[in-house]
């Protein structure tokens, strides 16, 4: 009797199995992946977006908190989610986040499918694709940074990943290795090993579940890829913070209620206090914001009268209760002046 021929192995799933077995021996212990709850979810991808994990730790545990439950973020003030957003960076996420969470509270249960989660404000395509896969075990790929080098190597693919195009095609391919069966774990897997194994400079080849299927690898063109051919010029700035104290008490600015960090508070500049008179020098901050580069310098200062609706002196203890800028909070540490924010 004639043999009838197995079907051939497919390389898609093949990488899906390398993946989830690797990710099964160890990974990091990050608190966000011991919860199948959406809310828990959604807040750590939101979160990640643009921060490194370790970074998010601190803040994700004291989010949550705080805001257990959906309900009690859709019930804060838009002050007080700042304030314990405050460091994080990009804060329209924060706003969102609140927006999102009194549309969820209004409409009925956290949304149980991709469609209706990429509808929430904030969420685009690669966080409504984490959630749907980890909380509800739906097919869908994830494509983050870490995903696209994965690919662009594993494929020894060097269009640019900032085409539209490419990243479509990149999805595509990472949809192809998905596991349906495991879609949360083999996102998580394939995140993992961006972040941990397949690293932007000197990735750990030896190391790696996909070492025999990457052609970047054998061609030994790992180094190069991915390739992001469309890059802004960054834009320096300079400027001053100044640095008054009165009777134990700092003086903030409030920013304006439009324009980028609405509603934060931050130390002011020569600028809101003409008349102050200059005095010891700190030193100077670096912060970065998308493309600008912002190199501050710290001073103390001293002003006789100090007035305007926007200018308000803040005891220590207080400041954790308001939304501080990021550079506020560096100049506050390089002057020595740590109030456990």
């Amino acid at each position: 009797m004639n043999k009838v021929p197995g079907k051939p192995p497919n390389p898609a799933e093949r990488f899906g199995r390398l993946l989830l077995a690797w990710y099964s021996r160890g990974h990091r212990d990050l608190p966000w992946r011991n919860t199948r709850d959406p809310y828990r979810i959604w807040i750590s991808e939101i979160m990640l977006q643009q921060t490194r994990a370790q970074a998010v730790i601190p803040y994700y545990l004291r989010f949550l908190e705080r805001f257990p439950t959906v309900e009690a973020l859709a019930a804060a003030e838009e002050d007080t989610v700042l304030a314990l957003w405050s460091g994080l960076g990009y804060y329209s996420r924060a706003r969102n986040l609140r927006l999102a969470a009194r549309l969820i509270v209004a409409s009925g249960p956290f949304p149980g499918t991709y469609e209706a989660i990429r509808e929430l404000p904030g969420i685009g395509d690669y966080t409504a694709a984490a959630i749907a896969s980890i909380a509800f075990d739906l097919p869908h790929a994830v494509l983050d940074g870490n995903v696209l080098r994965v690919v662009a190597r594993v494929a020894n693919d060097a269009a640019d990943i900032a085409s539209n195009r490419t990243r479509e095609r990149f999805r595509a391919i990472a949809q192809e290795w998905l596991v349906p069966a495991e879609p949360g774990h083999f996102n998580q897997a394939l995140m993992e090993l961006g972040a941990t194994v397949c690293l932007p400079r000197k990735p750990l080849c030896l190391v790696c579940p996909l070492a025999l299927e990457c052609i970047a690898r054998q061609e030994g063109t790992a180094a190069q890829l991915p390739v992001k051919l469309r890059k802004t010029e960054p834009v320096r700035l300079d400027g001053t913070l100044l640095i008054l104290l009165r009777a134990g008490r700092i003086l903030l600015r409030r920013r304006s209620d439009d324009g980028r960090m609405a509603g934060f508070w931050d130390l002011p500049s020569p600028e809101d206090l003409p008349q102050a008179r200059l005095g010891e020098r700190y030193g100077e901050i670096r912060h970065s914001v998308t493309h600008h580069r912002y190199t501050l310098q710290v001073r103390a200062a001293t002003a006789s009268k100090v007035a305007g609706e926007t200018l308000q002196w803040y005891a220590p203890e207080h400041l954790r209760e308001i939304p501080l800028s990021t550079t506020a909070r560096k100049a506050l540490a390089l002057a020595g002046i740590v109030y456990n924010l």
